[in-house]
């Protein structure tokens, strides 16, 4: 046997030999899948859902808390500020995670980073931006950071039990579970957050108009929160285009979009347009690449020049015109064409009591004020604890005052110092807390001034202490309470609103007339949702179009590449795009996905897809309870270029089809009985009311439901009178085996 093999056996035997103690070392063991997840994915998913990702009601995650904490034990309200590096390895006592995750969280909650509409941290040097992508923060050796002014309003009291304390990871110091903020930190600033399963996506609110609605919530459950807080607002500024019954949803809900877009001047004298606030989901350089994009594609060809001029003074993006070029048209373009306009998905999932639960504005406020009135309960009571335990001091040094000469005798006359106080209190009729209190006064201020001093405040400590005591015993006081102090934090740190409300009927005209190629191009969408842009030419050269395993072509549609787009969804909605926002592809691809294409909610799906160029015509919804609603398409169209409309049809009933009709026109609807009727749609009054229920066409008995709708095609019945009613609703007829395909034999 070669030395070389010799030497790998005799180290393999010695490995085995060395792990022969070991129980079960070297042993494989069979596990099953689900068993595997329950002892170890589930636990760590319940971490980072728990201890990690998703905020609490005081609006913090535990690393962000445990960051303004260190700070705060570190004494950095005021003062010098201190190396970053200092305050990351200060934090390390109570994360155990590296000191490069510490940092940026520190960076997060900076004021040169710019990420918060009313940052936590004080700092100096360079943190980054949160709206460049390429701008990295310095390290922490090189930064320096303290706390905001507006951070002293998160930890006001802590030291009074106002919150939980719990021990570090390992056990050698105490950490707060929550900071008993003084305002609804949760709602005050973005918060992002992605957990195992769930995610957190939280906006931001004017402070001014946050503190104002808490306060009316306070007063008034049913207090209408959109009357006092309409829209979020963000430190980057830009435009919201506003839809009260949009933010009426997301209020009500927890989850949904707006839309945001740029910020905008024109420079006359150069021939430019500055670009100065942008939405907060996108950065300049992902901006100027997609305009790079645009221009090498042929899209756009009125750009001349596009250039970062970020500097101090903050965000540019100029972009240079060719002569001639309409600004404010060109400019309606790039909002469709790339993220100078994009949409924010709100999610407000918040741990409260440890689960997370996705809560509207409202409840969430609610939340926040029962947490926060807790923490005023909490403070009072400690308050009370406290001039309690002081006028019972008070009290016995009281007694004392009637006759100083005799105190002094009892402590001078007696022989062991172990009896001084119990002799105190047998002479003075004082229990042993009000004695020790007595016994460890010096000699020089047993005299009737000091002590007249010391008890001159029992009065004043009886009408607090009642005081106190009438606060607990009264939740209007302890609201009162929040109140004034929420006014008083509106009135020091509130800012003017950053971000402008676009009504619709302030958009320019030009905002729905985009420029684009238009050609003709065959659109196809399968069953599965996946959507594809194909021309002529490529058409020709494929025979069959590729589409995933147990997926098929659901609607063949020609058209062109200027035609507008309308997806229906499972959840009542309909997402609005344009063929031109699709790229042209194969016969060969599988295309777009259209529910992360559009950025549709969780488990939704697209049902169906509408293609108009004029919004003529109309949309035939059929339910299973037997009625159809058919809606002007029109309905659907908007100036406001809005990506996603709800109550796109109603939901009183499930629904069965859907057909787009260029005009009135034969429809045949099926039962699950297997009756057909078929119908002109002429018969059926159009509505503008998108959620409408429709009328009742087809009756149906007990335990049956309408199953099908298809337009109907000339020559798909031998008799098709047979199958017509004059008056609706009718109960159809079943088809006749001719009409089934079915072949009579005959015998000859």
């Amino acid at each position: 046997m070669p030395k070389k093999a010799r030497k790998k056996d005799t180290a393999a035997l010695d490995t085995a030999a060395a792990n022969a103690h070991i129980l079960g070392a070297g042993e494989i063991v069979h596990q099953p899948v689900t068993e595997t997840l329950e002892t170890n994915f589930m636990p760590y998913a319940m971490s980072v859902i728990l201890s990690r990702a998703i905020p609490e009601i005081d609006g913090f995650k535990p690393s962000q808390r445990k960051v303004l904490y260190t700070m705060h034990k570190m004494g950095l309200h005021s003062g010098p500020r201190s190396k970053s590096a200092n305050i990351v390895g200060r934090t390390m006592q109570l994360n155990p995670h590296g000191d490069a995750a510490i940092y940026n969280v520190l960076v997060l909650l900076s004021r040169g980073h710019e990420r918060l509409l009313h940052a936590y941290v004080d700092s100096k040097g360079n943190f980054g931006k949160y709206y460049s992508r390429d701008m990295q923060y310095a390290a922490s050796r090189y930064t320096e950071a303290r706390l905001e002014k507006i951070a002293a309003e998160l930890f006001r009291d802590i030291d009074k039990d106002t919150v939980d304390f719990v021990d570090n990871y390992d056990a050698t110091m105490k950490e707060p579970t929550l900071l008993p903020v003084r305002f609804p930190s949760v709602l005050a600033n973005f918060n992002i957050g992605i957990a195992v399963g769930m995610t957190s996506n939280i906006c931001s609110f004017n402070l001014a108009e946050l503190c104002e609605t808490t306060i009316a919530l306070a007063q008034n459950k049913d207090h209408d929160v959109i009357e006092t807080m309409p829209a979020p607002d963000f430190t980057g500024g830009g435009q919201i285009l506003y839809s009260r019954a949009l933010f009426e949803e997301i209020y009500r809900t927890g989850r949904g979009s707006f839309r945001l877009r740029a910020k905008y001047t024109y420079d006359k004298t150069h021939n430019c347009i500055d670009i100065y606030e942008i939405p907060p989901t996108t950065t300049a350089e992902a901006i100027i690449d997609k305009v790079v994009d645009r221009v090498k594609a042929g899209v756009i060809k009125e750009i001349s020049d596009i250039r970062d001029e970020t500097d101090k003074s903050g965000l540019k993006i100029t972009v240079d015109l060719k002569r001639g070029t309409d600004p404010d048209k060109l400019m309606q373009r790039l909002f469709k064409l790339t993220t100078l306009e994009d949409s924010f998905g709100c999610n407000f999932n918040v741990l409260i009591n440890g689960s997370p639960r996705v809560l509207g504005v409202r409840e969430l406020l609610l939340e926040w004020i029962i947490f926060r009135t807790g923490c005023i309960r909490r403070r009072v009571q400690f308050d009370l604890t406290k001039a309690q335990e002081r006028l019972h001091l008070l009290q016995g040094l009281a007694k004392i005052l009637l006759d100083i000469d005799k105190a002094i005798k009892v402590i001078r006359e007696t022989e062991e110092e172990s009896e001084v106080v119990p002799n105190l209190m047998i002479a003075f009729g004082i229990d042993q807390l009000q004695a020790d209190y007595v016994a460890e006064i010096r000699l020089r201020h047993l005299n009737r001034a000091y002590i007249l001093k010391r008890t001159a405040d029992m009065d004043q400590l009886k009408k607090d202490i009642e005081e106190m005591l009438s606060i607990l015993g009264s939740e209007r006081k302890v609201r009162s309470i929040m109140v004034n102090e929420l006014k008083e934090i509106a009135k020091t740190h509130a800012r003017p609103r950053r971000s402008e409300l676009i009504y619709a009927e302030e958009l320019p005209e030009s905002t729905s007339e985009v420029e684009i190629d238009d050609y003709p191009c065959t659109l196809f969408f399968t069953q599965q949702g996946y959507f594809k842009k194909i021309t002529p030419a490529s058409l020709r050269m494929a025979d069959t179009q590729k589409c995933k395993d147990g997926d098929d072509i659901a609607q063949s549609i020609e058209t062109s590449n200027a035609a507008d787009l309308l997806f229906f969804t499972n959840k009542c909605q309909v997402y609005k795009t344009a063929a031109h926002e699709f790229d042209d592809t194969k016969a060969s691809a599988l295309g777009d996905y259209i529910p992360a294409k559009l950025g549709m909610d969780e488990d939704e799906t697209a049902l169906y897809m509408a293609v108009t160029r004029n919004y003529g015509g109309y949309m035939l919804f059929a339910f299973e309870g037997g009625k159809v609603a058919k809606v002007e398409l029109s309905a659907y169209a908007t100036k406001t270029n809005r990506k996603k409309l709800i109550k796109a049809y109603s939901d009183k009933s499930p629904l069965v089809g859907m057909l787009q009709l260029a005009e009135d026109g034969d429809c045949l609807v099926r039962s699950s009985a297997g009756r057909v009727l078929l119908f002109h749609t002429g018969a059926i009054a159009p509505k503008t009311t998108k959620d409408t229920q429709g009328v009742a066409v087809m009756t149906l008995r007990k335990n049956h439901l309408v199953a099908e709708l298809e337009a109907y095609a000339e020559g798909t019945f031998a008799k098709p009178a047979r199958y017509r009613t004059k008056n609706l609703p009718a109960a159809g007829v079943l088809p006749t085996p001719e009409d089934k395909g079915e072949v009579q034999l005959t015998i000859e």
